[in-house]
């Protein structure tokens, strides 16, 4: 069962990546950087995972983030778009690589 403070921590969170969120996808003008907004978003998750009866369908960690930019039109790629997944070091980076090889079927040195 989580205590006071903890519910008062993922409230927090949640109200913090939000603006965060505000700030990025619709003003265009972050206050912070992408690294300090994933740990935000990973502080949330981890107690999201710890205490799973915390979780909303509301909470930022269970959606899509920000609204479409209008005027774009929608692509179908034909090789998947791959993320980074918040590689922050090069060896997350090198296991990056090595996934996107591994999807193209390309050898080591392609």
């Amino acid at each position: 069962v989580p205590s006071e403070q903890i519910i008062k921590t993922v409230a927090d969170l949640r109200a913090t990546i939000r603006h965060h969120e505000e700030r990025y996808y619709v003003l265009h003008d972050p206050e912070i950087s992408d690294a300090e907004f994933d740990q935000l978003l990973h502080q949330l998750t981890m107690l999201e995972t710890a205490y799973p009866e915390l979780v909303t369908t509301h909470s930022p960690t269970q959606r899509v983030s920000g609204r479409p930019v209008e005027g774009f039109s929608s692509v179908d790629h034909v090789v998947p778009m791959l993320s980074l997944d918040n590689a922050y070091d090069e060896a997350q980076l090198e296991a990056f690589d090595d996934r996107v090889h591994k999807v193209l079927e390309l050898g080591q040195d392609e």
